[in-house]
C-alpha cells in the first residue's frame, strides 16, 4: 500500500512540473524572437561585423554637396528620421544638386532604404570622382531610382527597361524588377568588390556585372556614355557614395556601409 501512495505521490508531483513548465518555455521562446531594430542605428551584430551608419537620422553629418565643401543651404533637409530631397518644379533642376559623402570607399557592402516621390526620378552614385565643371553622372556608375508605374519617360526610354529602378542606368535593366510604387519605401544593397558588382532590391539579387572586363568596356562602347565621356569604361576603383537631385522629392534613411 505504501509503495503505491508513493506511486501516486511521484506522479502528481511530475504532472505538476509538467504542466506548470510549459509556460516557462513558451516566455524563453518569445524572448528569443526578433526585436524590431530602430532606423538609423546599427545592432550590436552590425556593430560587430564593421558596419558604419553613414546617417544618424537628426544631422547631415558627414554629407556635403558634390563638388563643394558644405552641404546645401536649399533643396535637401532632414526631418523626422530621414534625408529628404525636395521637389524643385524645375524639371531636373534640383534645388540643392547632388550630395555626396565626405570619404571615398573601394570594396564594400552598401545598404540605404529610398522612397520616391510620385512620378519621381533620381538614383544612387558610387565609385564616383569629383571633376570640376562636370556633374557626379559623368563619372560614376548609377543604381537608378524611379517611380516605374508613372509616366515618366524614363519608363519608356532606354532599352529593355535599363532606366527603371534598380537599374545600372541605361545600361543593364534589373533581373526581377521588383521595385515598389511611388511613396513606398524600398531597401537597396550595392556591393562592390574587386570589380564586381552585385544590386540587390528589396532582398533579391538583381543585377551582377563586372567592370573593367572587355564585356563591360564593349557594353560602354555601345551605350551613350562615350559622347559625353570619353574615359567613363575606366571607372575608379576608389571613389564617393552619392545621393542625386534630379529636381524629384526623394527621400532615404538607413544608409550604411561595411568596407570589405
Amino acid at each position: 500500500m505504501k509503495h503505491l501512495l508513493y506511486l501516486l505521490a511521484a506522479v502528481l508531483i511530475f504532472g505538476t512540473v509538467s504542466c506548470t513548465s510549459t509556460p516557462k518555455e513558451e516566455k524563453k521562446a518569445d524572448a528569443t524572437e526578433e526585436v524590431a531594430v530602430a532606423d538609423n542605428t546599427l545592432t550590436e551584430k552590425e556593430k560587430a561585423e564593421g558596419w558604419m551608419l553613414l546617417f544618424d537620422g537628426e544631422t547631415t553629418n558627414g554629407w556635403r554637396a558634390y563638388n563643394q565643401e558644405a552641404f546645401p543651404d536649399t533643396g535637401w533637409f532632414v526631418e523626422d528620421g530621414k534625408l529628404q530631397c525636395i521637389h524643385s518644379g524645375l524639371g531636373e533642376a534640383g534645388l540643392g544638386g547632388d550630395v555626396i559623402y565626405d570619404k571615398q570607399f573601394t570594396d564594400f557592402h552598401f545598404k540605404v532604404d529610398w522612397m520616391i516621390d510620385s512620378g519621381g526620378n533620381s538614383g544612387i552614385f558610387y565609385l564616383a570622382q569629383e571633376i570640376p565643371d562636370k556633374q557626379i553622372w559623368y563619372t560614376g556608375p548609377e543604381m537608378q531610382i524611379l517611380d516605374n508605374e508613372s509616366d515618366h519617360v524614363d519608363n519608356m526610354l532606354g532599352k529593355d527597361g535599363n532606366r527603371r529602378a534598380g537599374s545600372l542606368y541605361d545600361l543593364i535593366a534589373p533581373d526581377p524588377q521588383n521595385a515598389k510604387g511611388a511613396m513606398q519605401w524600398n531597401s537597396v544593397e550595392i556591393m562592390s568588390y574587386q570589380g564586381t558588382i552585385v544590386y540587390k532590391m528589396n532582398g533579391e539579387t538583381v543585377i551582377e556585372y563586372h567592370l573593367w572586363t572587355p564585356e563591360w568596356k564593349e557594353m560602354i562602347e555601345n551605350s551613350k556614355y562615350p559622347d559625353f565621356n570619353p574615359d567613363f569604361a575606366n571607372v575608379a576603383k576608389t571613389g564617393y557614395i552619392g545621393l542625386q537631385d534630379h529636381g524629384n522629392a526623394v527621400w532615404f534613411r538607413n544608409i550604411k556601409i561595411k568596407e570589405l
